[in-house]
Formats: C-alpha cells, sequence, structure tokens
C-alpha cells in the first residue's frame, strides 16, 4: 500500500476531528475542520448520512488512529501485534507509536507536524543518542536523547516551530532545551495524558473479531 499523497485536510474532515496533519494551519481558522464542521467530503451540508455499522465504527477509529501518527496499514498491525503483548493492548499501542522518533521531534517542537518532520529526519538533521539518525520510524527507548545536527540549514525553521509549540506546551515526558536544540525522552506517557479524541477500545475490537 503506498503512502497517501492527497488532501491532508480532507483525512482530518473525513475523521470529523482534527488529526493535525498540516502544523500550525492546524491551530487557526484555515484549518478545514473549522471551516466546514460536520460537513464530509463529497457531501452537501446537511445530507442525512447512513448509520455505520459496528464493524464501521471500529474501522473509522482504526484508520483515525493510524492516519494521526502517518503510518501504513502494515506497520500499523505490526505495533498492534507488538501492543498485544501487554496487560492494557489500548495504552500499551499508544506509547508504541509515541516512541516513534518522527513522533518525539514533532512532541518536542523541532516540527510543525509529524510529516514534516519525517521528512526533516530522512535528510539528516537529527541525532539520536549522538548519532545519525535517518530513519522516523525508529522506536525511541525513554532516556534517549535527541539533537538537531549542529550546523543544519534549516535551523531557523526548527526554532521558529520551537517557538510555536512551546507557546502551546512542551508534553510532560519530554525534557526539551530550546537554546540547545536537544530534548531527551525521559518516559512513556500514561494514555490520560494523551488527550487525542479517538476510542483505543475500538482499535482493540476491531483487530479481535
Amino acid at each position: 500500500m503506498a503512502r497517501y499523497r492527497g488532501p491532508a485536510c480532507k483525512l482530518c474532515r473525513r475523521a470529523k476531528t482534527k488529526l493535525f496533519l498540516k502544523g500550525e494551519r492546524c491551530y487557526t481558522v484555515k484549518c478545514a475542520i473549522e471551516a466546514r464542521p460536520g460537513v464530509l467530503p463529497g457531501t452537501q451540508p446537511n445530507r442525512r448520512l447512513k448509520k455505520l455499522s459496528n464493524y464501521g465504527v471500529q474501522l473509522q477509529e482504526k484508520q483515525k488512529l493510524r492516519k494521526t501518527y502517518g503510518v501504513l496499514e502494515h506497520q500499523f498491525r505490526s505495533y498492534y501485534q507488538m501492543a498485544k503483548k501487554h496487560p492494557v493492548t489500548g495504552e500499551a499501542l499508544f506509547q508504541i507509536l509515541e516512541s516513534r522518533l518522527d513522533n518525539l521531534i514533532y512532541r518536542m517542537g523541532f516540527g510543525s507536524s509529524r510529516a514534516q518532520a519525517r521528512q526533516m529526519i530522512a535528510h539528516g538533521h537529527f541525532l539520536l543518542n549522538g548519532k545519525k539518525a535517518n530513519i522516523p520510524s525508529i522506536l525511541v527507548k525513554p532516556g534517549a536523547q535527541v539533537t538537531v545536527k549542529e550546523g543544519s540549514k534549516i535551523q531557523k525553521k526548527i526554532q521558529g516551530n520551537f517557538v510555536n509549540a512551546a507557546s502551546r506546551g512542551i508534553p510532560s515526558w519530554l525534557d526539551v532545551d530550546g537554546t540547545a536544540m536537544a530534548g531527551s525522552y525521559t518516559r512513556m506517557p500514561s494514555r490520560n495524558e494523551l488527550e487525542m479524541d479517538i476510542q483505543e477500545n475500538l482499535v482493540v475490537e476491531y483487530y479481535s473479531r
């Protein structure tokens, strides 16, 4: 399955919630969810929609979670198999997704979106524990250090991203030094710390069919 290349805002409208795929745009009135609330792509306002079956609701939540983190189906299924080994599958799945390098860079404020973070990682702008890391899907362990590569040509962009993110607040499970352009992944987040409009129990039910 190829990566989705279409309009990102269409995914948010289809999910009926913000997936924060467009960086700063998602926090402004230009956000598609704000501009056309409740209107699905390809439909007209006030049109009556069919009620989803239980399977449809489960699939919708799975797609919402997968697209939020920008993960393809095969990889997402692998993460679920890893999460199944833990007592609380739903929370473990979130912790695995949050441990991806691209997500950590986004959460630290160095990338305006997860997609931008993936691109910057692929171009070699970050160090993980002092070593060059160019694979966005690396699962990072707590205690790891992430640093912007010295002399990186996009440092000004990263600094601008960090200022915007810091104004909204950096997550408590990360320790970030905006001056040094470095951060550490101090611990895994608990589910109640992740303010995301996703019902992970439906994702677990989807894969447990």
